[in-house]
């Protein structure tokens, strides 16, 4: 399996740039299935998708499971999902039939050393997201080349400005679902019968972590329910290194 992804030497930034200008050539205006089936061809078996098994994840699970069901599916369990999250992601699980889905863990020490009371989120939810989240992923895309995220521009943000793939930090990152709206979810959702999220029936549109997500504060943004009056808006999964907070 491949595990770097740019050749070595100065010729490094513009091997990147052509590399994303011919795969985002490829799949412009291309729907989600080519997509995932141009970076299954790019990438082998070093794709992967990071999913939090919350209310929109069906649809990319399935649209992956339809591609190729050995696709390696990483969820980070952080200690703080609601039980119904975990419920949902047994029954993706078993109902798509997905061959590879890892659940990786804050280490302990970590835990230990900065959380040991699990009330950082009070203080300092950038923190808890950085030994939550973001440092469990790191050793779990050891060998991953490219990850697939659920990414959308409807999210609003700096998401609006996103491209279908990109390079950040040695890999590369799929954005299969760039283009689709709330509409768009909700009709594959329908056409393809999939199970909801358990918590949007409890008018959680977007689901994160218990202690910082709450119905939206505003019904116009799906995510305005997530850090609700933090003035966060991003786990921390796609910020670049120098932009993260510095914890350890």
């Amino acid at each position: 399996m491949t595990t770097t992804v740019f050749p070595k030497g100065p010729s490094e930034p513009r091997a990147a740039d052509d590399r994303l200008e011919r795969l985002n050539a490829l799949t412009r205006l291309q729907p989600a299935s080519v997509i995932l089936e141009t970076a299954l061809t790019e990438f082998g078996r070093g794709l992967a998708y990071v999913s939090s098994f919350g209310a929109e994840s069906a649809v990319m699970l399935r649209l992956i499971a339809d591609v190729d069901r050995a696709i390696p599916v990483i969820f980070i369990d952080t200690g703080m999902h609601f039980h119904q999250t975990l419920q949902y992601r047994d029954l993706l699980t078993d109902q798509l039939e997905l061959k590879d889905v890892r659940t990786v863990q804050p280490l302990s020490d970590h835990l230990q050393r900065y959380d040991v009371a699990g009330k950082l989120h009070t203080s300092d939810p950038d923190a808890c997201c950085e030994i939550r989240k973001v440092a469990p992923l790191a050793p779990a895309l050891e060998g991953v080349e490219a990850w697939i995220t659920g990414r959308k521009r409807s999210h609003g943000g700096g998401r609006v400005g996103l491209s279908v793939f990109e390079a950040a930090e040695g890999r590369f990152k799929v954005n299969p679902l760039l283009e689709w709206g709330p509409e768009d979810l909700e009709n594959f959702m329908t056409v393809r019968s999939l199970p909801p999220h358990p918590l949007t029936e409890q008018g959680y549109p977007s689901v994160g972590c218990w202690p910082c997500t709450v119905p939206p504060v505003d019904p116009r943004d799906v995510r305005s329910g997530r850090w609700a009056g933090r003035g966060k808006t991003e786990c921390g999964l796609h910020l670049e290194r120098r932009d993260r907070p510095k914890v350890f």
